[in-house]
């Protein structure tokens, strides 16, 4: 029974420890993705809104405010509904 127990601390103390080998994961020079800003978008997409010029931050602001507007501000949406 005495055995049986130290056996089984034995083999939990080097599970425990073998937890702890994990090698360290770090992303190379060549790994570094730099994003670029969000209003320079991909370009000419069948998915960009009408009216927006990839790389135009004000255009981008534009239609932010303009989706913000009429997509999402229930008060005009309602307010257009009933007149």
């Amino acid at each position: 029974m005495k055995r049986l127990t130290l056996t089984s601390l034995a083999i939990a103390a080097l599970l425990g420890l073998a937890a702890c080998g994990e090698k360290p994961q770090e992303m190379g020079a060549n790994g570094v993705k730099q994003d670029n800003a969000a209003y320079s978008g991909v370009g000419q997409s069948q998915y960009a809104q009408s009216g927006w010029k990839a790389g135009d931050k004000g255009s981008w602001e534009q239609q932010l405010k303009a989706r913000a507007q009429y997509g999402q501000n229930d008060y005009v949406r309602i307010g257009a509904q009933q007149k």
